[in-house]
């Protein structure tokens, strides 16, 4: 078995209750939650599906190299 590790970006949804993931790495691929936890227990289901569907049809996984840090920043504004 081999590993890959992918960024995930969880959102929260504008219109409903839940959060909204997605990887930048992986277009196309996303999935939701009703808490921050589903969210990334679904995101993960889906690149696992999505990582079998490439296999199946021999097409290289993709990995972002250019993401080497994520996190967030707080920027103070005058008022």
């Amino acid at each position: 078995m081999k590993f890959y590790s992918f960024q995930i970006i969880i959102e929260k949804e504008q219109e409903d209750e839940g959060y909204y993931a997605y990887s930048p790495t992986i277009p196309g691929c996303f999935s939701n939650g009703k808490t921050i936890e589903d969210a990334k227990r679904n995101i993960r289901e889906a690149i696992q599906q999505h990582l079998e569907s490439l296999g199946a049809h021999a097409e290289p996984i993709p990995q972002n190299e250019r993401i080497v840090h994520v996190e967030e920043l707080t920027v103070g504004v005058p008022e």
